[in-house]
């Protein structure tokens, strides 16, 4: 078995140790936690705390509009712990007076652009894996996990749920608020008192991000790469729960009209169970789980040749999550978890539900240098859509290097155990090696991997895949390159790799100018060239883009992109989904054109994305029109549109096609506690309209009561495909 390692590729990987030994950087922030006298009330309310005799956290520092001053808007935080909770309090004062900007008080809000106050940890203190707990002054919640240190958008998770407890309290001047969040809910070692903290105020009167630990305004503001040193004073020995229980019941009723097979009514049971091993150590166990998505996927219109990407929801796997998923890139992930679960009938060339038995899970930290990792789950078999009963491993382990840097390998293992199968004894199995390289100061992030498939019955001669990147950020430009390698035989079967059998190179260059007054905070240039070459047909693809982006200081957004794109076919395609004709491997196409995109302020009761493309595209043209609109009555009351229109006119016989996905939208939140979500989209594409509609009660931190109608109908002829009704009770138990 030949390894595919290019010159270059290793001349990088050493280029990334040599980087990643000598970047340095640190943030001056540091202050003690001391333990509280007794149990803290949480009830929005800091008179109890002896203020007075505490240290606090002040002097926050601007990150937007600008990064070199002290904000506008005083907050003040002081922090305590007791055996069981980590106490955080804090005063916000107001710039200016005027009502709290909420976008709804629904739970895991997704947008920046509201009042809010947000807690970063880093219990190890390591800048590469942490968790965040946002507070509005509505008390509306949201927690996620952050990976990667931080670095991009798609490092953090707010998937992730757990049981932590707040209160808030507006002000004529401000607004107070209360946060415990339990040790059981964080992963740490006992030994290790010095944490990794920052604090993050959204101040929406005045679009105001403020800080405590300094982040310049080229990093996000999670960045671990800049939290503050806190560090536990006097005795320290808080208690872990050694066992959680969260069982589920469910019940349900299914029609299905396209195939006439009448309703089924169904109800189970089953539950997950975390086993705390460790204080950073935990261990989950599943017995017939239930991974119906009780939130819906947002349907998008695919004009591309290769499969989309929708990510993981489902609890079970999201924590430590990154240590499974943070493997290859985008395009070349070894381990997917949506494909355990979710097998191909071969006979009606779709995706089916395959039944999950159970499975565990065994995730953390050993120390402050090693992460371990071990998943294992077993799917029930199903002759009726081909499905044989298999067993999905992927057993992982990362070590520390340098500062933030870490070496990671990772097995997978997908291994058919049904005898009676036609697909007796078939396995795909994969093994990688990945160097990710984070640098102190932030500047510097990328990686190199190498990953190898073994499939039965196929040759492992081009089962490789190899990539490096490398990422170089300072305030005014930045830099990067990618190129990778993925042979025609290399087969994840539990990862995500759309294409196989393609080298790419992918270098960029980006300059930012930032205007010392004015309306518009950032000015941004940016160029990049896509190239991807075969073998067989040489080059295939080459994207090449000029953009030019605005940032306004009222958060709107301005973007302005011209392309050039080329394009090979390998495959037959046609990219109105008509199968009567279709363009053949071998031939080529130039396409040209610009993508102009605006975004107005998010803060303001109506705002709406616009985006436009238009230009050639493959022997004729393509007028794309997208985006949303969003309705903000008050903060009970979101109105929603998505859409995406495409206009898809063709030369030489083909058909021309009128691409369409709409998607209204109402979130109608009760309080805090009782949310109410719909959607209604229609996609022509896959000629289907889709009713989506849940109500949602937490009734306790952690624990849900669900009722999910779904409705789905051909939109020509109109007519009733299925229909379903569930009813879901969750509940969390520390024992």
């Amino acid at each position: 078995m030949a390894i595919r390692l290019s010159a270059f590729s290793l001349a990088t990987c050493f280029l990334f140790v040599f980087l990643g030994m000598t970047a340095t950087g640190q943030s001056d922030a540091r202050k003690r936690i001391m333990p509280a006298a007794k149990a803290i009330k949480i009830d929005g309310s800091i008179e109890e705390w002896p203020i007075e005799s505490r240290e606090s956290v002040s002097s926050f520092r601007q990150y937007f509009p600008f990064d070199t001053g002290t904000s506008l808007s005083q907050s003040t935080v002081w922090m305590a712990y007791d055996s069981n909770y980590l106490y955080i309090a804090a005063r916000l004062l107001n710039h200016e007076e005027s009502d709290y900007v909420a976008q709804s008080l629904k739970r895991d809000y997704r947008e920046d652009n509201i009042d809010d106050f947000t807690v970063v940890i880093d219990p190890f203190n390591d800048r590469n894996n942490g968790f965040f707990f946002s507070v509005s002054p509505f008390n509306v919640q949201r927690e996620g996990l952050i990976s990667n240190g931080g670095t991009m958008p798609a490092d953090f998770d707010l998937s992730w749920d757990n049981k932590w407890y707040s209160s808030a309290r507006k002000e004529r001047k401000g607004w107070t608020l209360e946060i415990a969040i339990p040790f059981r809910t964080l992963r740490f070692s006992k030994a290790n008192r010095m944490w990794g903290m920052n604090f993050i105020r959204n101040d929406t009167r005045i679009n105001e991000k403020s800080v405590w630990s300094r982040v310049p305004r080229q990093f996000e503001p999670f960045n671990l790469a800049f939290t503050g040193e806190t560090e536990f004073v006097g005795p320290f020995n808080p208690s872990t729960n050694k066992l959680s229980l969260i069982p589920y019941a469910i019940a349900s009723s299914r029609s299905d009209f396209e195939n006439a097979s009448g309703t089924r009514a169904t109800a189970s049971m089953g539950a997950d169970v975390k086993v705390a091993v460790t204080p950073s150590l935990n261990l989950d166990l599943t017995v017939n789980p239930d991974f119906s998505q009780v939130e819906v996927d947002n349907q998008q219109a695919n004009l591309d040749r290769f499969e989309l990407f929708f990510p993981e929801r489902r609890q079970f796997f999201l924590e430590n999550a990154d240590l499974f998923s943070n493997y290859g890139f985008l395009n070349s992930r070894p381990f997917f978890s949506r494909r355990i679960g979710i097998g191909f009938d071969r006979t009606a060339r779709q995706y089916v539900l395959n039944k999950i038995i159970g499975g565990l899970r065994l995730s953390g930290r050993l120390n402050n240098d090693w992460r371990v990792g071990l998943l294992s789950m077993q799917t029930q078999g199903n002759e009726a859509t081909d499905q044989p009963e298999t067993n999905f491993t992927s057993m992982v382990l990362q070590r520390r290097v340098f500062a933030r840097s870490n070496v990671s390998a990772i097995f997978v293992n997908k291994q058919v155990i049904d005898d009676t199968s036609k697909w007796r004894g078939a396995y795909n199995r994969l093994f990688g090696l990945d160097y990710n390289v984070a640098s102190s100061d932030g500047r510097l992030s990328g990686k190199v991997f190498y990953h190898h498939s073994l499939t039965d019955g196929k040759s492992a001669e081009k089962a490789y895949s190899h990539g490096v990147s490398l990422l170089y950020s300072k305030l005014r430009y930045f830099v990067s390159w990618t190129h990778q390698t993925i042979g025609e035989d290399f087969d994840a079967q539990v990862g995500f790799v759309p294409r196989t059998g393609f080298s790419r190179v992918n270098p960029s260059f980006g300059l930012n100018f930032y205007p010392s007054s004015g309306i518009v905070n950032r000015y941004q240039y940016v160029l990049s060239n896509n190239s991807v070459w075969n073998r067989k047909f040489g080059l295939t693809d080459n994207n090449l883009s000029a953009t030019f982006n605005v940032l306004f200081r009222s958060s709107a957004v301005f973007n302005f992109s011209l392309l050039s794109n080329y394009v090979k076919l390998f495959a037959p395609f046609n990219p109105t989904g008509d199968p009567s004709m279709l363009f053949q491997p071998g031939e080529s196409f130039r396409q040209n054109g610009f993508l102009m995109s605006y975004q107005t302020n998010p803060r303001k009761p109506f705002s709406t994305l616009l985006q436009v493309i238009s230009g050639r595209f493959y022997n004729g043209t393509l007028r794309q029109l997208s985006g949303r609109m969003v309705y903000r009555r008050d903060e009970h009351l979101v109105l929603g549109m998505m859409y995406s229109l495409n206009r898809i006119d063709l030369t030489q016989g083909f058909k021309d096609a009128t691409l369409a996905v709409i998607g209204p939208s109402v979130d109608v939140t009760f309080s805090n506690k009782l949310f109410w979500t719909s959607y209604f989209q229609f996609n022509t594409q896959i000629n289907n309209f889709n009713i989506y509609s849940r109500l949602q009660w937490r009734f306790k931190p952690a624990s849900d009561a669900f009722i999910v109608y779904s409705d789905n109908y051909f939109m020509t002829p109109f007519k009733v495909r299925n229909r379903s009704i569930v009813l879901k009770l969750n509940y969390w138990l520390n024992l």
